[in-house]
């Protein structure tokens, strides 16, 4: 049967659409003169994620699929390429969240950084295999290491922000 959502897992996701839609509203902005420089992390990708090794509880598959879905269509990208890509990824790490909880920060950052890594390399090779153009490799690899780089501070934010924590071993179903 069915299980109604609880109250937690309610306010959770309106304040992980409100975080997503702030960080893309941010990126959204024309804050350069035209001349484009470094690319910035994912910090959108970082914070699914953080927020799905964190509490796997409190984020559904389909609010990150609506999610990544309204940044494919706002940032002109390959519509639904990248939203299944994250969504592949982000149930990797959820469904591997139980062995990753008693790990320490600096391996799950490894494991993180290797996913990211993955993400984005079968991102691109489909690009390449449908023939879709693709952003420049150095571009690509500099975004990579932006957001591997973010995401401590991502966890960080989530953590002292709204109290976004690891899930216990007594509140895991």
């Amino acid at each position: 049967m069915i299980q109604m959502p609880h109250r937690d897992q309610i306010i959770a996701t309106i304040v992980f659409l409100a975080l997503a839609m702030l960080l893309l509203f941010i990126r959204l902005l024309p804050l350069s003169e035209g001349i484009m420089g470094w690319p910035g992390p994912d910090l959108g990708l970082a914070l699914i994620l953080a927020w799905v090794l964190r509490r796997p509880d409190q984020l559904a598959a389909p609010v990150i699929l609506l999610v990544v879905l309204i940044e494919d269509v706002l940032l002109l990208r390959p519509l639904g390429l990248w939203t299944a890509v994250v969504l592949i990824g982000s149930e990797a790490a959820r469904a591997r969240e139980p062995r990753w909880r008693d790990q320490p920060f600096m391996v799950e950052w490894l494991q993180v950084a290797m996913l990211i890594g993955l993400m984005m390399l079968g991102y691109r090779i489909v690009q390449i295999l449908f023939v879709v153009p693709v952003a420049a490799l150095g571009q690509v690899i500099l975004q990579y290491l932006a957001t591997v780089a973010a995401y401590p501070a991502v966890v960080f934010g989530a953590r002292w922000l709204i109290g976004l924590r690891r899930i216990g071993h007594g509140e895991a179903a």
